[in-house]
C-alpha cells in the first residue's frame, strides 16, 4: 500500500480470488452492521445498503481499469527503453517522429499519438501482469499535490482502522471476563445494561478493565510496528476459517431462536437519525479497493474478472442482509451490541460455553493477528509519504520516530472512546469515502486521459470498466462530496442538540 511495485505471486484461479476477496470485504465491520441496521430502521438500511453496494461494485471496476492502464504504460516504458537501447548499439536506425518519451510521472513530451502500439507491440499491452498499489498508481497518474490528498487519505483511513481494532479487542475482553466473574454471568445479551462505571472485579470499575486490557494489548502488540511482519498463508487459512465459523453460527443461533417464537425484535422501518452510522458502517463494511492489486494481479485468468466481481458483491450483500435481518428480528434493538457477537455469551441463546467464549472473543483472536499488519502499513505510508528520491532517514526516524506516530494516535483515541458504531462509521464516512469513491473515480478519469495521450484516442483499455461514460466518474464524485458534507452537518446539528 506504501506504492511501489512488487512482485504478483503465485497464480491462483478466478474463484479462488473470488473467495479471497470474500474473505477481504467481510470482515469487523459486519460485526458493527447489526447494531447500525436496528439504529437506522430495516427499509432505510437495506436500501442503502443494496445501493452502497452497488456504488462499490463500480469504483471496484474503476480501480481494475487504472491497474491495466498502468501496466500498459509500465509495459509501454520498457519497450522504448530496449528499443532506445538498441539504437545506442546501432547508430543507423533513427527515433521517428511517432514516439512519445515519458519524461516522469508528471509531465509528458508528446509529437503525435502512438497508434502503432497495439499492432507492433504485445496484444496483451492492457493484461495486468504487475502488481501495482493504488500509491504508485497515484504516482503515475496525479500531480504532486493529488499524490499527497492520495497518501493523506489512506493514512487517515489507516489510523480509523488501528483505532477500531485497538478498542474491538479490550471492549470483547471486559464484555466477556466482567460478566464471567460477576454477579450476572452469562447476563450479555439479556436486558441489563452496563455503565462504564459499573463494577467488574471488586473495586476495579468495567472502565478500568478495559482500559488494562487496552494497555496490555498494546504492550502486547505495539512492538510489532517497530519491526516488520507479514501475513502467513497459514495464518490467513486460520483467520478466515474462524470468521466463517462465527458467521455461520451467529447466523443459524439467530434462525434457530426465530424459528422457537423466542425472537424479541421489533425494528422499525425508518430512523432518519441513524443514517449517518449507517453510511459509515457500510462504507467500511465493503471497503477492498486499497487491497485490490494484491488481490486482481495472481489472478490466472481474467478475462471475466469484472463479472466474478459482479458474483462476489452479489454474495456479500446476501451474506450481511441475511446476518442484519436475523439479528434484528431475534434481539430487541436496546440489547444490540456494538460487536454482534457479545450477544451470543447469554447463556438462554447457547448454553455450551465453549460456544459462547468462543464467540465473544473472536474479535480478540482476529483482530490481534491484523493489527500489526495494518501498523507496519501505516507505517511504510508515513515513510513514503516523506521520502525524498535518494534520501534516506536517520535511524532514530526510521526507527522510533515513524513507528511511534503510528501506534501512539490509535492507542489514544481507543483509551477515550470505545463506542465502536461511531469509530467505524466516521472512519467509513469521511477516509473510507475518499477510498471507496473519490480516489478510483480519480483514478479512472485521469488512467483514460493518459492511455488517450500515450496511446492515442482509438486504443481500447480490455479491462475498461462496464461503468465507461463520463457520467457515471462524475456521478461518483458528486456522490462521495455529497457524503462529506451530509455526514459533516448532521455531525454537527446532532452535537448542538446536546
Amino acid at each position: 500500500m506504501a506504492g511501489g511495485i512488487t512482485d504478483t505471486g503465485e497464480l491462483y484461479s478466478p474463484y479462488v480470488g473470488l473467495v479471497y476477496m470474500f474473505n477481504l470485504i467481510v470482515g469487523t465491520g459486519a460485526l458493527t452492521m447489526p447494531k447500525a441496521f436496528a439504529t437506522a430502521g430495516w427499509l432505510v438500511s437495506l436500501v442503502l445498503l443494496m445501493f452502497l453496494g452497488f456504488m462499490s461494485y463500480m469504483t471496484t471496476t474503476f480501480v481494475v481499469e487504472a491497474m491495466a492502464a498502468a501496466n500498459a504504460q509500465l509495459r509501454w516504458k520498457r519497450m522504448e527503453k530496449r528499443k532506445e537501447d538498441d539504437e545506442d548499439e546501432d547508430s543507423s536506425s533513427g527515433v521517428s517522429d511517432s514516439d512519445v518519451l515519458l519524461q516522469d510521472g508528471y509531465e509528458r513530451a508528446e509529437t503525435r499519438p502512438i497508434l502503432s502500439v497495439q499492432r507492433r507491440g504485445s496484444p496483451n499491452i492492457f493484461e495486468i501482469t504487475e502488481r501495482v498499489e493504488m500509491g504508485q498508481m497515484a504516482s503515475m497518474f496525479f500531480n504532486k499535490v493529488g499524490v499527497n490528498l492520495f497518501y493523506f487519505c489512506i493514512i487517515i483511513y489507516l489510523y480509523g482502522d488501528l483505532a477500531i481494532y485497538a478498542a474491538a479487542v479490550p471492549v470483547s475482553l471486559m464484555q466477556v471476563t466482567c460478566i464471567a466473574t460477576g454477579n450476572h454471568s452469562c447476563s450479555v445479551g439479556d436486558s441489563t445494561k452496563y455503565n462504564d462505571t459499573d463494577k467488574c472485579w471488586g473495586p476495579i470499575r468495567r472502565i478500568d478493565a478495559y482500559r488494562l486490557y487496552l494497555a496490555a494489548f498494546t504492550l502486547l502488540l505495539g512492538p510489532f510496528t517497530f519491526f516488520n511482519v507479514q501475513k502467513t498463508k497459514y495464518l490467513q487459512i486460520m483467520t478466515s476459517l474462524m470468521r466463517w465459523i462465527a458467521f455461520i453460527l451467529m447466523i443459524i443461533l439467530a434462525l434457530i431462536r426465530i424459528s422457537r417464537g423466542q425472537a424479541e425484535g421489533h425494528p422499525s422501518m425508518a430512523q432518519l437519525s441513524g443514517i449517518r452510522n449507517l453510511f459509515g458502517v457500510c462504507v467500511y463494511s465493503f471497503m477492498c479497493q486499497h487491497s485490490l492489486p494484491s488481490l486482481i494481479t495472481p489472478i490466472s485468468k481474467k478475462k471475466h474478472v469484472n463479472k466474478l466481481v459482479l458474483l462476489d458483491y452479489i454474495l456479500i450483500l446476501a451474506f450481511y442482509s441475511l446476518l442484519s435481518f436475523t439479528a434484528i428480528y431475534c434481539f430487541r434493538n436496546d440489547t444490540l451490541m456494538d460487536m454482534y457477537t457479545l450477544n451470543f455469551t447469554n447463556c438462554e441463546i447457547i448454553n455450551i460455553a465453549f460456544i459462547r467464549y468462543f464467540l465473544g472473543l473472536f474479535p480478540v483472536f482476529t483482530i490481534s493477528t491484523n493489527f500489526p499488519i495494518i501498523a507496519v502499513t501505516l507505517r511504510n505510508n508515513w515513510k513514503t509519504l516523506f521520502h525524498r528520491e535518494g534520501g534516506t532517514y536517520p535511524w532514530v526516524v526510521d526507527r522510533i520516530v515513524f513507528p511511534a506516530i503510528t501506534l501512539i494516535p490509535p492507542v489514544l483515541v481507543a483509551f477515550c472512546t470505545h463506542d465502536l458504531e461511531s469509530l467505524v462509521g466516521i472512519t467509513g464516512a469521511y477516509a473510507g469515502n475518499g477510498i471507496q469513491y473519490l480516489i478510483p473515480a480519480f483514478l479512472a478519469y485521469c488512467s483514460r486521459k493518459d492511455t488517450q495521450l500515450v496511446f492515442g484516442s482509438g486504443t481500447v483499455n480490455k479491462h475498461l470498466s462496464p461503468f465507461r461514460h463520463t457520467f457515471w466518474i462524475v456521478f461518483v464524485l458528486i456522490w462521495g462530496f455529497s457524503c462529506f458534507v451530509f455526514v459533516t452537518a448532521n455531525i454537527v446539528l446532532s452535537e448542538s442538540k446536546l
